[in-house]
């Protein structure tokens, strides 16, 4: 009868014999992070809790979670993958020795589990707040070192239906996709609910977003209603995830340049649950704007260049160069407009002549790159 039950429990949890994980960054969620736990579907394997030093009664709550075999039952065992060394696998016991390392490198933490291969709810506990950023890549840390095939991401805030984690899951599991996220924006009557700052917000985000990211189908960039698949966390150096708001903007860049698919499911927008959004629209958008420039020539550079070169990195670096270089020649035009002073017809021609050439060279290189990226895009 015990070897019985234990087999409905794998059969209620894994899906097509993939183990499935949910990360849930959680700071001060008192209020939610109960209900957060108890509506995750039976068939996820592991929902990890990253508790980012909390200052209220989050950490006793999930510990109390913990603690109730209920809920954290001996589910689907895992456990780290040790490579064994051969005269054919270097690169492979290096990048283990890299990844045993890493952990220096992630915020401070403890694990509240004695055993935590053997429970359900996972409770990591940040020493110092770090970000919701931080959070998430601790998450995804322990699920890469145990081999978790499929790798949700979820608030804390209540703000995320867990009804729709299986079609957040599915293309991971079914269909080798890398990284599918949610999209509020193509679900009926979207703009109804969505607060108008914030629909800006994201608009406009979302812009910078495709050309940083090179992902030019995609939009609801700010979405972190998430499933990323193990071979996708491998592709990542998780330590230099952009520690704030700006991480699903960031993470989209570094998946690019490493080749990996994208996959966009249309999502319900969820507003007036649980506390007020702890993210500042007009705060972040220059900050996240200077993430997605740095992110877009990192990009070009790694991707195109380092990686496997396309014509399109020379075309977007004259563009750029043409289009800096009419910049002077545009302002003595202007200044001499100004002064009511006739500009010199060869002033003239060699400003139109930079900006339209290096605008022709941009277009170019746009086009050939959405194009380069119609194969991620699924």
């Amino acid at each position: 009868m015990r070897l019985k039950g234990y087999l409905k429990l794998i059969l209620k949890s894994m899906i097509n014999g993939k183990t499935i994980a949910v990360v849930v960054p959680a700071y001060n969620e008192e209020r939610q992070i109960e209900l957060v736990i108890d509506s995750i579907p039976e068939f996820v394997d592991r929902i990890i809790i990253v508790n980012d030093g909390s200052n209220d009664k989050t950490s006793e709550l999930v510990r109390k979670k913990i603690n109730d075999d209920k809920n954290n039952y001996l589910n689907v065992m895992i456990g780290k993958k040790v490579i064994i060394k051969n005269r054919y696998n270097a690169v492979d016991i290096e990048l283990q020795r890299i990844l045993i390392e890493e952990k220096k490198l992630f915020p401070e933490s403890d694990i509240y589990n004695k055993s935590p291969e053997k429970s359900r709810i996972i409770l990591i506990e940040h020493l110092k707040n770090s970000g919701v950023g931080a959070s998430v890549a601790n998450g995804y840390k322990w699920c890469r070192d145990n081999e978790i095939y499929c790798v949700a991401k979820v608030d804390g805030d209540g703000q995320m239906d867990p009804s729709e984690l299986l079609n957040i899951c599915l293309p991971v599991i079914d269909e080798n996709i890398d990284y599918v996220k949610g999209n509020r924006l193509i679900y009926p009557g979207a703009n109804l609910v969505i607060p108008k700052v914030r629909y800006f917000g994201n608009s406009v985000l979302s812009i910078l977003t495709k050309v940083a990211s090179g992902y030019w189908h995609i939009s609801d960039t700010q979405t972190a209603f998430t499933a990323i698949s193990l071979k996708g966390l491998k592709q990542l150096k998780l330590h230099k995830l952009y520690k704030s708001y700006g991480y699903p903007n960031d993470i989209l860049v570094k998946l690019n340049i490493n080749f990996c698919t994208i996959k966009e499911v249309p999502i319900k927008p969820v507003y007036e649950i649980g506390e007020e959004s702890k993210m500042k629209i007009f705060k972040v958008i220059p900050k996240i704007s200077l993430i997605l420039i740095l992110g877009f020539f990192r990009r070009l550079f790694q991707k195109y260049l380092l990686k496997s070169f396309h014509p399109l990195f020379i075309l977007y670096y004259l563009g750029f160069l043409l289009i800096a270089t009419s910049i002077p020649f545009g302002l003595k035009i202007l200044n001499l407009v100004i002064l009511g002073i006739n500009a010199n017809p060869v002033t003239v021609l060699a400003f139109i002549f930079l900006f339209i050439s290096g605008f022709q060279s941009l277009l170019f290189a746009m086009w050939m790159d959405i194009q380069d990226n119609e194969r991620l895009n699924k």
